[in-house]
């Protein structure tokens, strides 16, 4: 969930300070439908929304065997369970028909003047009309922050449209629960994500009863990767479950302390994975126990450090990046309401313009929730964390060829695109105006292809971010009704739901159902290629999760290996001998004398085919260094070398060669210290 900065107004304190944070149907009647048009249900409530597509879904797969489709890599269906249950007012669905899925909170009638979100999030007094089904003369809105957008006949147009793929992000934050006035429920998270869990299995039953049982329905959650090529080869939209929370498994930090261990976090991930979640962020605006977040910008920035602070005891720290890649600038904007709230005598740290990225990063228990993560052939959301939790993720994957990494909504550095294009993993941008969107779509293209991958995109519905604003009937290249979808079998006009039509040119992106028209102004923008990177995006999704399930651990041929040195360093408490570095403890190293030309050697026992050698640095790391092999120990090949090492964990892949014996050779020292690893493995795969 991300968000832009909005005016507001007094007297909400804390209340809007921790808002701020989120920058974060009827018994069943005959249709007239029914019939042999499989896309159709056979009995829809009546009355409901009208879809606006005709003409059958596309099934199968391409030429070259891919699936086809749209992805949606970050959207949240169940946000309106989630903050106590007030704060996103609506439903995706309703037994009891759409009028009661489509109505305000209690609290905003009769004119909204206690929508506290509304004027929190939206600017003015906050008021406006409650009413939704049939009128919906105020919301939902592209700009309406609160209402619910995914009803699920405007997700049904949006697959009508040519999507393929949704992931549904459980999402909750247990502080702004607890301070927002207006709550019918527990502010447990893990509570809160069960019922969201639930609840989307239960709109499943709800549209599969439409479509004549169990199975029929076209909403299918899915729980591997190839039940989704199945459920897209059969023209169905499948559905993944993923999480997005500030404190997962219970991990805050207060003070720096963590208030989770390991046991919880392996109870998190297993409870979550039998939820069927296969996706998940770490962090989410507050830094917590797992890892440092990347920071929000200007006043708002200011108002999340705050709570950050009310929340956890410390504020956001800064350092000096170490790379190309930063982390948002915190700027110095005031925020005083939020500022307001500091205990007597405390104050917003103020941060050097040079010192851009927070200098918590992946903390060892957040390295213990990625590994575990790995085990279970899960997915890791990148976006969100500070760029030096972020780049340890990264080494760690790379580390062991582990490709299960996903960028769903543009809060990454851009730096990083390359890198999880290389392991394998799957990029997509958050629901910018098609301008945006299209821009950055052509400036990444090229990376698209070189890694031969398709796009996706990050709406973010129900996620309290703002959405494309309408361009203007009078715009010079206008979306068209009716108009082709992108496989050309379908015909897409004006979506309408009770008495309101909507027309992206003239209200924006209000909902859901009008993801289609929005990929048709992207195309009217941005032109047909970009359309046809999305149309890929399907398949590369599914590349990438297929490929996380199939991966296998590496069999580590240095591991308990004989292990010599140049040196190692004396101490008379503690060894620092050569077989530290290869005894699978990673509490252990070697470490060199404090001079430049130093080797340590590990002889395999036998000549096998290597092809990845992993260096875990302590701080004493190579600057520059080279990996060497050997068949006979005597005569020595450089297959790998870098003179701009910076520590912490690399990994030298190069073409297999036959080895028995493998050097790392220091050249220039990192500091003033020698060289010191924790680990080195070595891999024929």
């Amino acid at each position: 969930m991300t968000r832009q900065p909005h005016h507001r107004r007094r007297p909400i304190t804390v209340l809007s300070l921790l808002l701020l944070v989120m920058a974060v149907t009827l018994g069943p009647t005959p249709s007239s439908a029914a019939g042999t048009d499989w896309w159709n249900p056979v009995a829809r409530p009546a009355p409901d929304s009208q879809i606006g597509v005709t003409g059958e879904p596309f099934k199968g797969t391409n030429s070259q065997g891919e699936v086809r489709g749209f992805v949606d890599a970050h959207n949240h269906i169940m946000a309106n369970e989630a903050f106590g249950g007030r704060l996103i007012c609506g439903k995706p669905f309703s037994e009891a028909g759409v009028a009661d899925a489509l109505k305000d909170c209690p609290e905003h009638y009769p004119d909204g003047s206690l929508a506290i979100f509304d004027f929190i999030t939206n600017g003015g007094d906050g008021k406006h009309d409650p009413d939704g089904w049939p009128t919906f003369k105020d919301w939902p809105a592209y700009d309406s922050l609160t209402h619910q957008q995914n009803y699920y006949a405007w997700v049904e147009r949006a697959w009508r449209g040519g999507q393929r793929v949704l992931v549904n992000d459980l999402v909750t934050n247990g502080v702004i629960c607890s301070v927002y006035p207006f709550k019918d429920r527990s502010c447990d998270e893990m509570t809160s994500i069960r019922l969201q869990a639930k609840l989307t299995y239960d709109m499943q039953d709800y549209i599969d009863k439409m479509y004549g049982g169990t199975g029929k329905g076209w909403f299918r959650i899915v729980t591997d990767s190839e039940q989704a090529r199945s459920v897209i080869e059969q023209g169905k939209l499948a559905v993944i479950l993923g999480v997005e929370t500030s404190e997962p498994f219970g991990c805050k930090q207060i003070l720096d302390i963590a208030q989770c261990d390991k046991e919880d976090i392996d109870a998190g991930l297993d409870e979550l994975y039998d939820l069927g979640v296969r996706s998940m962020f770490l962090c989410h605006k507050f830094d917590n126990a797992l890892c440092g977040v990347r920071y929000d910008e200007g006043g708002l920035g200011t108002a999340i450090n705050v709570g950050q602070f009310l929340s956890t005891g410390t504020f956001w720290q800064t350092e000096k990046c170490t790379g190309p890649q930063h982390d948002n600038p915190i700027g110095g904007a005031a925020a005083p309401s939020a500022e307001e709230e500091l205990p007597a005598g405390v104050e917003v740290p103020s941060y050097d313009d040079d010192a851009q990225c927070n200098k918590r990063g992946l903390t060892e228990l957040g390295e213990y929730a990625v590994r575990g993560m790995m085990q279970r052939k899960m997915m890791l959301e990148v976006d969100h964390m500070s760029v030096k939790a972020t780049g340890r993720a990264l080494d760690i994957f790379e580390s062991e060829s582990y490709p299960g990494v996903l960028s769903s909504h543009s809060w990454m550095d851009l730096n990083w695109t390359e890198r999880v294009y290389g392991l394998g993993g799957f990029i997509a941008q958050y629901m910018h105006g098609s301008e945006g969107f299209s821009a950055e779509a052509d400036r990444t293209k090229a990376l698209r292809e070189k890694y031969d991958v398709g796009y996706g995109y990050g709406t973010d519905m129900n996620g309290v971010g703002g959405w494309p604003a309408p361009r203007g009937a009078d715009a010079s290249n206008p979306v068209t009704y009716p108009f082709r979808s992108t496989d050309g079998g379908s015909v897409i006009d004006k979506q309408t739901t009770g008495t309101r039509t909507w027309d992206l040119n003239t209200d924006g992106a209000s909902h859901y159902g009008l993801v289609p028209d929005w990929i048709e102004d992207i195309r009217k923008v941005g032109g047909q290629d970009v359309v046809d990177d999305l149309f890929r995006g399907a398949e590369s999704y599914l590349d990438t999760w297929g490929a996380s399930e199939g991966h296998k651990a590496g069999v580590n041929l240095a591991k308990g290996a004989p292990a010599s040195a140049s040196s190692s360093e004396s101490n008379p408490f503690t060894s620092y001998a050569p077989g530290r570095a290869v005894d699978g403890n990673a509490d252990t190293r070697w470490a060199s004398d404090w001079s430049d030309d130093q080797w340590l050697r590990i002889d395999l026992g036998s000549t096998s085919t290597v092809k990845r050698v992993t260096l875990e640095w302590e701080r004493a790391y190579g600057k520059s260094y080279r990996v060497e092999v050997s068949t006979d120990g005597t005569t020595w090949q450089s297959v790998w070398a870098t003179t701009a090492g910076d520590g912490g964990l690399d990994t030298a892949r190069f073409n297999g060669v036959p080895a028995r014996y493998v050097r790392i050779h220091g050249l220039d020292r990192g500091t003033d210290w020698g060289y010191s690893l924790y680990e080195v493995g070595v891999y024929s795969s």
